[in-house]
């Protein structure tokens, strides 16, 4: 079992677990993932490891709370446990060693961007991270980018930074040239609207793909996605693809059969809540207001 040592809250939905898993936190690449299985009865869902201590034996998920699962997750506190993380998976990022990358992320695709921005800044990459949110409250770890470079910060209402879509700042640092690499992470039609650009420009991009997942492994092939016209499994092929040949209106569709059920889950989420076993409480209280009341 993995204990929660602290939750923080980012924004109105995306909170910050710090999660004891040393095996993990040793050997853990930018790019990989974990499958989080919170207790019995509990879906089996992919999570970026955003962070991680080594030395202290913790890895960060950072988790949009939009779902019945994540809802679960997100209302965790110090001391509580998690039975199982599985990973590291996936393929780790193919990083370049020099020149200029941007980093586009889009809402808690941020949280996937920032260990690439990280690994890229350690390598003497230039970084360049555009973020977005729908207004101020909704943009997550700037701060922890700054640390990597350049970050240009969107808001679709102008409440901060600038106005508009992250897709408009990427157009013009690509019409300012010198572009080697783009990372691109967030909601399908944003990824698709990058690739739309970095395409004319023949600018390299690579996005991450969060398609169904259940075992991480391959075997039940609820990932598939299609890549140059092959199909691909995302968990072990990926996550991250060549976002030029990604179809993207499969992957969209894909996403979308299960939404019936995702919403009888959430309607039904207090009849359903699953049973914690928690461990004795840790010294440090929660940060933020990330831990709710318990499932």
């Amino acid at each position: 079992m993995h204990r929660v040592l602290a939750n923080e809250q980012l924004s109105p939905n995306v909170y910050r677990l710090v999660v004891q898993a040393p095996r993990i936190a040793e050997i853990r690449r930018p790019g990989q993932f974990v499958i989080v299985h919170l207790g019995p009865g509990a879906e089996r869902i992919p999570l970026t490891i955003a962070d991680v201590d080594a030395a202290a034996g913790t890895i960060s998920l950072v988790i949009q709370g939009i779902g019945k699962s994540t809802l679960d997750l997100v209302e965790l506190v110090p001391g509580d446990v998690i039975d199982g993380i599985a990973g590291p998976l996936g393929r780790p990022t193919e990083l370049p060693e020099h020149g200029h990358a941007v980093c586009v992320g889009g809402g808690v695709g941020t949280a996937v961007i920032l260990p690439i921005a990280q690994a890229l800044h350690a390598r003497g990459v230039a970084v360049t991270s555009i973020i977005g949110g729908r207004s101020r409250e909704w943009v997550i770890l700037e701060d922890e980018l700054k640390a990597c470079g350049e970050v240009v910060t969107c808001t679709d209402d102008g409440s901060y930074g600038r106005p508009g879509f992250v897709t408009t700042a990427l157009a013009d640092e690509l019409a300012r040239g010198g572009v080697d690499e783009v990372f691109a992470v967030g909601p399908v039609p944003m990824m698709r609207a990058v690739v739309g650009l970095t395409g004319p420009a023949e600018v390299k991009t690579t996005v991450s793909l969060n398609p169904i997942m259940v075992d991480g492994t391959g075997m039940c092939g609820g990932c598939r996605v299609t890549v140059d016209g092959i199909v691909r499994y995302a968990c072990v092929e990926g996550p991250e693809f060549d976002g030029l040949r990604v179809d993207f209106n499969e992957l969209a569709d894909r996403q979308s059969t299960y939404r019936p059920f995702e919403k009888a889950a959430l309607e039904h989420r207090e009849a359903c809540k699953i049973g914690l076993r928690t461990g004795a409480p840790v010294d440090a209280p929660p940060v933020g207001a990330g831990a709710g009341a318990r499932p």
